[in-house]
């Protein structure tokens, strides 16, 4: 791992909350680099949980239940899969004190997982930072086909049933666009924060199953109960 300058500020789950809070977050420049850098994009990133699009086709896997969907878990395992070359993306921006520091984070309840498994195996999975009414998409990844885009609808459904106001992706990638994800102006992006932070939101991975049954069949649209 290449060493980190002199009098780097080591990253901690404090600096993170207030970081986010900031509307700034970290990157590393590849996964062996010790040191992270802080990002302020001029646009960014969400989005809109009332305006979210689900695919018809994803929407039936969904309901098959293809997968069994679960919640903070395997947050540390999710982050490190994310953090695995591929050949789509043969290298990342999280390394290991991002690793260290955000599980710290996740264990304050700061920080969450949402995980597509099958059988005892980890095949896809999300997490981002929750503060107040806002949520941060980290990153997530897959090793079955649709198996992160899962993980994103339940992710939605828990966000909505849990009064989240805004969910930050930090960019905005073809894949999420599928999704409704849109840019908006920084300015605009920090007064919609400022808000977001003013309202007090336990983060739903424990629910009901017939609360959540009903919020996740409102992102898909449709009426529990009802024919296929």
């Amino acid at each position: 791992m290449k060493g980190a300058p002199p009098g780097y500020t080591r990253l901690t789950a404090e600096l993170l909350v207030r970081a986010y809070s900031a509307g700034i977050f970290p990157m590393a420049d590849a996964a062996d680099a010790a040191a992270i850098f802080w990002v302020d994009p001029p646009v960014r990133g969400i989005l809109p949980l009332d305006t979210f699009h689900v695919p018809k086709r994803l929407a039936k896997t969904v309901r098959r239940q293809v997968f069994e969907v679960r919640c903070d878990t395997a947050f540390e395992r999710v982050m490190r899969c994310c953090a695995k070359a591929t050949p789509q993306r043969p290298d990342t921006w999280i390394n290991g004190e991002i690793i260290r520091a955000y599980t710290e984070l996740h264990d304050l309840g700061c920080a969450h997982s949402v995980e597509s498994w099958r059988g005892n195996r980890l095949v896809g999975g999300i997490y981002g930072v929750s503060l107040g009414g806002a949520f941060f998409g980290e990153s997530m990844f897959h090793l079955e086909s649709d198996a992160s885009k899962v993980v994103l609808v339940h992710l939605v459904a828990r966000l909505k049933l849990g009064g989240y106001r805004l969910f930050d992706t930090q960019f905005v990638t073809e894949h999420l666009r599928r999704f409704g994800a849109i840019e908006i102006p920084s300015r605009v992006y920090l007064q919609q924060l400022a808000d977001a932070l003013l309202d007090t939101v336990d983060f739903p991975a424990a629910t009901a199953p017939n609360e959540f049954d009903e919020a996740l069949a409102g992102v898909l649209g449709y009426t529990p109960g009802a024919g296929s």
